[in-house]
């Protein structure tokens, strides 16, 4: 009992500070407004590790992959964490393994991206109801924009109801049930 309490420490710790790096890469690739209490908390608790990162890591085509690289090692150690509570021994590491944990931790790191896409699509259409003129609209919108623009252009709304939302929402849905779940669980298998 103690090892899944450890274990789900471990695996939400890691999970928040993965999230924080994702939101400032994401951020960032969308040129979302600074301005916003939710950026500079963001930008605060990342700047320890992007600010040393960014002078070993280059950033490329104007995206911040030193920001990208430290949220997919974060979720490497998390998985290490997680193996290190539930007693693996690392005596047997091989090549195999060390490869599958850094490919599982792209997949948990892509699966992280569609599920705050997801979250920030339906806070979006929650808030253009409720309040349009949040502080946090135009952050949501700068992230779901350009997910939604190519989707409003191919479904026009009906009876002015804006069904992209919908289908951005079932197509990151297909994304996680289909390709994402069976690398992952091709890669547990593998560990």
């Amino acid at each position: 009992m103690l090892a899944q309490a450890a274990g789900f420490l471990v695996d939400t710790a890691t999970g928040l500070f993965a999230l924080a790096f994702l939101l400032r890469f994401l951020l960032q690739a969308v040129r979302a407004p600074a301005r916003n209490p939710l950026s500079h908390f963001i930008i605060a608790v990342t700047d320890f590790a992007v600010r040393p990162a960014r002078r070993v890591i280059p950033g490329l085509f104007g995206l911040d992959l030193a920001t990208l690289v430290l949220a997919w090692v974060v979720e490497v150690l998390g998985l290490v964490l997680l193996l290190a509570v539930k007693g693996f021994g690392f005596g047997t590491l091989t090549a195999a393994v060390l490869g599958g944990l850094a490919l599982l931790a792209a997949v948990r790191l892509a699966q992280l991206f569609l599920y705050t896409i997801m979250a920030a699509i339906v806070l979006h259409a929650v808030l253009s109801w409720v309040n349009p003129h949040s502080p946090a609209a135009p952050l949501l919108d700068s992230l779901t924009r350009p997910l939604l623009r190519p989707l409003r252009r191919l479904v026009p709304p009906i009876a002015n109801v804006d069904l992209s939302p919908l289908l951005a929402l079932i197509g990151c849905q297909l994304l996680l049930t289909v390709p994402l779940a069976w690398a992952e669980a091709a890669l547990t298998r593998l560990l």
